[in-house]
């Protein structure tokens, strides 16, 4: 009998010896014992075949995610999703497909590890594994090294001559980021769909979030353009952090027009392949808008780089940053590509870099490209654009981010600082009536509003209770805005959110005047508002132009639809508003004003 069973007996104590045991399953490991940290979050890959992971997010609150790991042939299998918390449910984010299991090969160089998805259908978890770098907590990371590199025309063609600055809108949001441009006498009522007071309407292939510019008779804009047929980006308000999937061939694109017609002068391809990142699926490839002194034109696109042309087309030179990897929640997976706009001062070209792994501001000379400064921050990625302006203290360079700066633009030596800002932050300095004004807002419980004078040094914050200090002139929490940079005229602040809350300050007191949900406010709006002859104007998201009284009393003078869908900023110029559609660029105006 026993003889008989010597056969099983011995199949069975075989399948002991060889089933591990947790402590062999501990040995036999490939990652490192003891917790790991990845930026703001902190995972442990337990011997039993348990994960435990954990993150704290401003503005979203803390994570406590659960699951199960296993191993085999250079793929990590990770299954289940168990959440303790609704951090990503709050901002959009579905955990449907967290049910599934999840493919990742991950790569173990001494103590840290990197993982990269191969198949993971829930978007919570893979937005906190996919492309993560995790380190023994207690240790510094890796930054990996970044390379700056030129490109000069040879031969460098010669420079024109600028004609006149007067009625110019050099960058974004025109001179000082102000948005302000009286002397227009635009009409009150247009229509994009019918051509009511619509001088000219040119349509521009691609995709592109970029405001257009205006020196003397020349417009120029930015594009880029897929290969795949129907390239879209969605609109809307919404939380979800998601990236577009089109990572098809692109060709990005500079323009100039006619700004008296809208003909199209010139196109030069600056770039071409496909994208380094992903972007959000909101934005597009051509964000961030470009600059120029009427001498020289220079647009960037994130990681496909700095370009630079003379006003009629020549190219002049060309920088690569390396990766610009504009990432929100702290997590690599949400790539959401970079927005902030070049900025020329003298003859310096500032770039305002704030990116997952590294940020810092940067200046290159004008009619070369070189670098001239480069000064690292400790910053988180943002979407804002530098401002430079010379005040009464002198030239100051100002930054809105994570902390708000203040740097001397020849130099780029930090001046000061003041913290207090939210989470990937959007709006732009501006300067109005002798005081910057920061918009610090973004994600967050914060949401701040600050006006500061001109000339400060050191560490400016605020302490707890304060709502001013020898330089915050006067600051409010929860109001500011997400996206769009706020407008100072006539004395008065106005702040517009992307949910159309439209609010109304006084500049000097910080006193609320109004606060007005705007009637039209469809999908949201990104575009700022701008001001002329006592008027703002707001364009929301669904392509229409709200026309307001500026003043203490909240009064909408009209509505005008434009045809298209609208994320751009518009420009004015010598009578004309030019308005970028997601199509066309329009002209408008009244044709007696418009040369």
């Amino acid at each position: 009998m026993i003889a008989a069973r010597l056969p099983f007996l011995c199949l069975v104590v075989l399948w002991l010896v060889g089933t591990p045991t947790v402590r062999d399953r501990a040995q036999a490991s490939p990652f490192p014992a003891g917790p790991l940290v990845f930026r703001v979050s902190t995972a442990q890959f337990r011997p039993d075949g348990t994960f435990i992971i954990e993150s704290s997010i401003e503005g979203m609150g803390t994570l406590r995610a659960s699951g199960q790991w296993r191993v085999q042939s250079g793929i990590v299998e990770f299954v289940g999703y168990d959440a303790a918390s609704n951090m990503f449910e709050k901002i959009g984010i579905s955990t449907r497909g967290c049910e599934t299991p999840a493919r990742y090969l991950y790569k173990v160089d001494g103590a840290q590890v990197r993982f990269d998805v191969v198949a993971d259908d829930c978007t919570p978890r893979r937005l906190l594994f996919d492309r993560s770098r995790w380190r023994p907590a207690g240790t510094a990371d890796a930054v990996p090294v970044r390379r700056i590199v030129r490109t000069g025309a040879q031969p460098m063609p010669a420079l024109p001559r600028a004609t006149d600055a007067i009625g110019s809108w050099p960058s974004f949001r025109g001179p000082h980021a102000s948005g302000v441009a009286d002397g227009q006498n635009l009409p009150d009522r247009w229509n994009g769909e019918t051509g009511e007071h619509v001088l000219w309407r040119t349509a521009i292939p691609g995709l592109a979030h970029s405001s257009p510019i205006v020196w003397g008779d020349d417009l120029f804009v930015t594009s880029a353009i897929s290969s795949r047929g129907g390239a879209t980006f969605k609109p809307g308000q919404y939380g979800e952090g998601s990236a577009s999937e089109d990572r098809s061939h692109h060709r990005w694109m500079l323009y100039a027009l006619d700004r008296r017609n809208g003909r199209i002068l010139w196109e030069r391809t600056v770039h071409e392949g496909e994208p380094v990142d992903k972007r959000q699926i909101k934005s597009t490839y051509a964000s961030a808008t470009p600059a120029t002194n009427g001498r020289i034109v220079v647009a960037w696109f994130g990681s496909q780089g700095v370009h630079a042309y003379t006003v009629d087309g020549n190219f002049l030179w060309k920088v690569d940053l390396g990766r610009v990897d504009a990432g929100a929640y702290e997590t690599p997976a949400a790539e959401w590509g970079p927005a902030s706009s070049p900025v020329i001062w003298n003859d310096l070209v500032i770039l305002q870099v704030d990116t997952q792994d590294d940020s810092f501001v940067a200046a290159l000379a004008l009619e070369t490209g070189e670098l001239v400064w480069k000064t690292q921050r400790d910053e988180r990625p943002s979407w804002s654009t530098p401002m430079v302006v010379t005040t009464a203290a002198g030239a100051e360079l100002v930054t809105n981010a994570n902390y708000i700066r203040g740097y001397d633009p020849r130099t780029g030596e930090e001046r000061w600082r003041l913290i207090g800002g939210s989470q990937i932050p959007a709006p732009t300095p501006i300067f109005t009536d002798g005081l910057f004004v920061f918009a610090g807002a973004g994600l967050g419980p914060k949401r701040p509003l600050f006006v500061v004078r001109p000339g400060a040094r050191g560490d400016v914050s605020l302490k707890d209770s304060e709502t001013s200090n020898g330089w915050v002139v006067w600051s409010r929490m929860q109001r500011g805005s997400f996206i769009p940079t706020p407008v100072g005229y006539r004395g008065q602040l106005y702040v517009l959110a992307n949910n159309g809350v439209f609010d109304a300050y006084d500049l000097r007191t910080g006193e609320e005047i109004y606060r007005q949900r705007l009637p039209e406010v469809g999908n949201g709006f990104s575009a700022s508002p701008i001001a002329a002859d006592g008027k703002i104007y707001v364009a929301n998201e669904d392509g229409q132009m709200i026309v307001i009284s500026a003043g203490r009393e909240f009064r909408q003078i009209a509505t005008n639809p434009m045809g298209e869908l609208m994320m751009a900023t518009p420009a004015l110029s010598r009578g004309v508003m030019y308005a970028r559609g997601v199509r066309s660029v329009f002209a408008i105006g009244e044709a007696a004003r418009s040369r």
